[in-house]
């Protein structure tokens, strides 16, 4: 009996230490992935910026002695600019509802697609902010968001609770920006970005125990192919907690231009 219990729990041991390194693997591809996201997302948004704007007198003049090119005026001031706002919105929703009908690879190339798009849609930023307050709310950014994702991978404390909050959260943000498009009140960006915060901050540790967790109860099967389009699913859930933190960080200390 005792001979039977001895190799029961070695291997329950051998079990939990392949789960273990499976684990961190599994990790190591969701960080890997929505960096090369990241990346792909400043690259855009950098050489989105350079095409669009010019030290050459045009009529589009921004003020600073900067000037939009036509692309420039094409991709920020024509109706073109609604569709770069609202892709990688659309993109999200299309990705989440065809992730089960599409293969790993497949996965990852939306994945990048949407990175590519992302960093379009905000490469306004290098017109109206300083590229030192870019550097620096960004490196904030990194700190922050290593910080809360670590607390999320390795707290006792059970996160599952904070979800239904952080998305009513997401969602009221959503609808609180679109309201702000014509409103255009400083008051409500500064409470919007104030708030964002706060609830991407949440987002960023709550994100990282699911995918943890996620992990360790569909371990066992082994399924490849469920594993890694579930570390791209967790790659683009904690890029979104990035980018919108640092999107609502830039508007509260970033310097303008």
């Amino acid at each position: 009996m005792a001979e039977y219990q001895t190799i029961n729990t070695a291997r329950v041991g051998t079990g939990a230490a392949v789960i273990d390194e499976g684990l961190r693997a599994h990790m190591n591809k969701v960080y890997g992935t929505m960096s090369v996201g990241m990346v792909i997302t400043a690259l855009a948004a950098w050489a989105m910026s350079g095409l669009s704007v010019t030290a050459t007198a045009t009529q589009y003049a921004l003020g600073d002695g900067r000037y939009l090119t036509d692309f420039g005026y094409a991709l920020f001031m024509s109706p073109l600019k609604w569709v770069v706002m609202f892709l990688p919105l659309i993109m999200v929703f299309a990705f989440g509802a065809m992730i089960n009908r599409i293969s790993a690879a497949g996965a990852q190339l939306f994945f990048y697609t949407f990175a590519l798009a992302m960093g379009v849609s905000i490469s306004w930023i290098f017109l109206v902010f300083t590229g030192y307050s870019i550097v620096q709310v960004f490196l904030i950014t990194a700190v922050a968001f290593a910080g809360l994702s670590l607390w999320g991978y390795v707290t006792k404390k059970d996160l599952s609770g904070w979800g239904t909050f952080l998305v009513m959260g997401v969602i009221g943000l959503i609808v609180a920006s679109l309201v702000n498009i014509f409103l255009q009140s400083p008051a409500v960006m500064f409470a919007i970005s104030a708030i964002g915060v706060l609830i991407f901050a949440g987002l960023t540790a709550y994100d990282t125990q699911r995918i943890k967790t996620t992990y360790i109860e569909h371990a066992q099967a082994m399924d490849q192919e469920w594993l890694g389009k579930s570390a791209i699913m967790g790659a683009l859930n904690l890029y979104l907690d990035f980018i919108n933190m640092f999107m609502f960080l830039l508007q509260l200390f970033g310097n303008r231009n």
